[in-house]
């Protein structure tokens, strides 16, 4: 085997296990962190609301990319977190509800059995992320009916802002509407109210919390009554879900589309150097940027 790809087929250790969970970890409280400092700034300097929203919201944006690559990292290389508790923080900032960890990792290895082309979605099976690519490949080929795509990939960006992704609230609605399968003869699955259940409500009651201390971070800290939170809450929320709709957007829809695989078809040697030089920078690195090229 070639020395340069030998890595490819290298177990992963116990301690690599562990660093990528204290990565994922270190990722979490560093977004707490981040909503406590702009919740202090806005308190310290009321008059500059867009300059203290923008300083926080941006790398907020961005470490919420972060935050889903090493997502998909863990849930491939270490699924099983080192400590219980570790389970709780992998996307509770991603929407106000979804789907816990092992649900997560169950939808993800579903999508990859069913669809192992990646043109050719569903094709072993259901996959969970068939809506998102019927609204870019449902009228055939890019170059000869690009003007009927005009009419549905606009809404791309906006489903997956609202929670139509892995870790989003949409999602999990529509995952929970097929598992766990239904037992013998239709009834309900044995495990739904002994494993299932129990598991959804400590997800989602540790999400909820969070996001509750965030809404009082909104209120008296900033000289603002109870009904008010919303406000603080609101722009912390949409920050995050613009980085987390970006991240999807790319593992999702990016690298499932027609036009990106006819291009890295077209281009095996990678001669826009330039293209992939940015893109490294925007997702973190040259190593995530990868991921994207030979996602599947």
């Amino acid at each position: 085997m070639p020395q340069n790809l030998a890595f490819l087929f290298t177990k992963i250790t116990p301690e690599q296990m562990i660093y990528m969970w204290n990565v994922l970890t270190a990722i979490f409280f560093t977004q707490v962190l981040m909503v406590i400092g702009y919740c202090a700034a806005l308190a310290t300097f009321p008059d500059y609301w867009l300059t203290c929203t923008l300083c926080f919201g941006l790398p907020f944006s961005y470490i919420a990319i972060q935050n889903i690559y090493i997502d998909h990292d863990v849930m491939h290389g270490a699924t099983f977190p080192v400590y219980e508790w570790q389970r709780f923080l992998t996307h509770p900032f991603a929407d106000f509800f979804s789907l816990p960890w092992e649900e997560f990792v169950l939808e993800h290895n579903r999508h990859h059995a069913s669809t192992v082309d990646l043109l050719i979605q569903g094709e072993f099976g259901w996959d969970p992320e068939e809506f998102h690519y019927a609204l870019q490949q449902w009228a055939g080929p890019w170059s000869s009916n690009w003007y009927k795509y005009l009419l549905t990939v606009p809404f791309i960006p906006v489903i997956h802002f609202f929670g139509l992704n892995d870790t989003g609230s949409l999602f999990a609605l529509e995952w929970w509407m097929h598992f766990p399968d239904e037992g013998a003869g239709g009834k309900c699955n044995k495990e739904f109210w002994s494993k299932w259940i129990p598991r959804r409500v400590k997800h989602n009651a540790f999400v909820l919390s969070l996001w509750a201390c965030v809404w009082l971070l909104g209120t008296y800290p900033l000289g603002r009554p109870l009904s008010e939170g919303w406000r603080f809450m609101f722009t912390v929320s949409v920050f995050a879900r613009i980085g987390y709709s970006a991240a999807w957007m790319f593992i999702t829809n990016f690298t499932h589309s027609l036009p990106w695989n006819e291009f890295l078809a077209q281009d095996p040697g990678r001669t826009w150097p330039v293209l992939h030089n940015v893109m490294a920078m925007v997702l973190g690195g040259k190593h995530r940027w990868n991921e994207m090229l030979f996602h599947d």
